[in-house]
């Protein structure tokens, strides 16, 4: 496997490995990792489709990426997906899969043509006092010194960075910045997180900081992920024949360790409460999908709060990585991830209104009409002075194929699960749907007399409790996590949020997709380059945009500097007087 970058391999398609006509693949999950590895092996890999089997623990596909009408309780979405379009990977499979909404079409084009007509952007990031505009104004509000922090994280070798926090590296002059609120909300970051990842997040977005304060620079797709991108990747894979089995446990893989060889032996399986066991040869190939960062999560009610069960059992995606983390060191540390879930949890809720009393409040901050089909909040609102911290956002109207006319589904989440609400004096975990959304009302600005009555009446809340969901953001070194496709490997790859790849971001969409590419591309030997994660913290015009837009516009000179820093900079203006440097730094708006 190598990786590329151009349009000359981007649109080459690769001759048929040797000898895959003889191989199968067992798939471990039916998240976005695993299905893009399946989808890779026949479009790529040109594997037969009867020869590919998908294990999933659940009764329904999507692992992270859900979205459903569930019958008694209503429509539920755990999460939300943000896009770019530098994700390489995600837009080299997307362009294959065809849309399952217009005939003809790929996911791809559908998504860039419904982006193009409606681009994304935030009239109002966050609210103050309940519903007030917060007047963060696309400012980062850093001073010099928490520029210099940030930068100094930038410049830090990533193995000085193992196994530490975010607030060991900023001090106050960054984590109370609008920043770090635009930041941690939108990425999910807590400050006892992971330094290293902040650093990895702050190299892969550089060329996104400008449009971090309202969201330009984000694309979403037309309904909620699980109908917009799991179903027409389903849709696809049955057309090829891929077998789907539902409701069974992988327990543990076994593997034969030698010196120089690591070979996947045998699969153990709880099927329909039975234990079963599927043999490995050399040419069956195993896909693992290890860990999970929705494992544990439970859904409430309108009427009832969603328990918190942080117990790891057997059967599912952490229990399996310890058992066969147990085989090898190679296999990564598990419980570097889902030791605390205190560190690693937090919740969200999906709310429907149910009539057209609550939507005026939705319009008043998101200052577009929610019914018309076009981009809403753009992204997440931030009540910037919740306990909870809570953020809510409403996509594209409707999020459901089946969602009735005049109501509207939007999600909530909370970082802090374990504070006091403002108004609802509970803890976010302790609340029923109802409650979440007295909380969200009340932020939204809905006199406290009426909170209660539309809470009950003119909307339904279903919340989730997910005690791993930020679990990967948790401290970490070099290999806590295995690489995709471990030294001596013959048949077997992990793919998914917990593998290891290099310069890439877990909780994307991309890096699903790229470790699944890689897995695939490495086992089969495939004779196309995986695209590289693009360049931009290369590209000296973004580091230049970057470092002014990270300063609210401040050109270098601006910089409250001392003597001898003064002096030296006015040596290296006059160095570089007349030449192409001096032209491009005034082209970036640094002099």
């Amino acid at each position: 496997m190598y990786y590329s970058s151009g349009n000359y391999e981007a649109f080459a398609r690769p001759v048929k490995p040797e000898g895959v006509d003889h191989k199968s693949a067992y798939i471990v999950g039916s998240g976005l990792a695993a299905l893009a590895a399946a989808c890779f092996l026949v479009r790529d890999g040109q594997m037969k489709g009867e020869r590919v089997h998908i294990l999933e623990k659940d009764p329904i596909p999507g692992g992270a990426c859900d979205g459903f009408l569930y019958e008694n309780l209503g429509y539920v979405m755990r999460g939300g997906r943000e896009m770019d379009n530098h994700f390489e990977c995600m837009w080299d499979l997307f362009r294959s899969v065809p849309s399952i909404e217009t005939e003809g079409v790929s996911v791809l084009d559908e998504y860039y043509w419904l982006n193009k007509k409606d681009p994304n952007s935030s009239l109002m990031r966050a609210t103050i006092n309940r519903g007030q505009d917060a007047h963060t104004d696309k400012k980062f509000g850093l001073s010099d010194k928490g520029a210099m922090e940030i930068m100094q994280l930038f410049f830090t070798p990533d193995e000085d960075l193992y196994d530490k926090r975010i607030d060991e590296l900023f001090d106050a002059e960054v984590l109370d910045s609008n920043f770090w609120l635009y930041w941690r909300t939108m990425f999910a970051f807590e400050n006892w997180h992971s330094a290293l990842e902040m650093k990895l997040y702050i190299k892969r977005f550089i060329h996104h900081v400008g449009g971090l304060p309202d969201f330009t620079a984000l694309r979403f797709t037309k309904y909620n992920q699980y109908e917009s991108m799991i179903l027409p990747m389903i849709k696809y894979l049955e057309s090829y024949g891929v077998q789907f089995h539902y409701n069974t446990k992988i327990v543990n893989v076994e593997f034969d360790i030698q010196p120089e060889k690591k070979v996947a032996k045998r699969v153990i399986v709880l099927h329909e409460g039975k234990e079963e066991s599927i043999d490995l040869t050399e040419d069956d190939l195993i896909f693992i999908t290890n860990g999970g960062c929705v494992e544990n999560s439970s859904l409430g009610s309108q009427n009832t709060p969603a328990p918190f069960h942080s117990e790891i059992k057997e059967g599912g995606g952490w229990d399996m990585w310890r058992k066969i983390a147990a085989q090898d060191p190679a296999f990564g540390h598990p419980d570097k991830f889902c030791h605390d879930p205190e560190k690693s949890n937090w919740m969200s809720a999906t709310v429907t209104t149910l009539d057209n009393r609550i939507p005026p409040y939705v319009q008043k901050i998101c200052q577009r009409d929610p019914f018309s089909g076009k981009v809403v909040t753009g992204g997440i609102v931030t009540a910037k002075d919740s306990n909870w911290l809570l953020s809510w956002t409403f996509n594209r109207q409707p999020q459901f194929r089946s969602q009735p006319k005049g109501q509207l589904v939007g999600w909530i989440y909370g970082l802090f699960s374990d504070k006091p609400g403002n108004f609802v004096k509970k803890t976010m975990r302790e609340c029923t749907g109802k409650e979440i959304c007295m909380e969200w009302l009340y932020h939204m600005g809905v006199p406290e007399d009426q909170i209660e009555n539309l809470a009950e009446h003119s909307a339904n809340t279903i919340p989730c409790m997910m005690p791993y969901i930020t679990a990967f953001f948790m401290p970490r070194a070099a290999g806590d996590r295995p690489a995709v496709v471990p030294e001596g490997s013959v048949n077997f790859a992990f793919v998914g949020q917990f593998a290891e790849t290099v310069r890439d971001t877990i909780f994307t969409t991309e890096y699903s997709i790229r470790t699944g590419m890689e897995a695939v591309y490495t086992l089969l030997d495939i004779d196309r380059g995986v695209p590289e994660v693009w360049g931009s913290v290369y590209d000296v015009r973004d580091l230049l945009n970057s470092t002014v837009q990270l300063r609210d516009g401040k050109k270098t000179t601006d910089m409250e500097l001392g003597f001898k820093e003064k002096i030296a900079l006015k040596e290296i203006l006059k160095k570089i007087q007349g030449t192409d440097i001096e032209k491009l730094l005034k082209e970036h708006n640094l002099i």
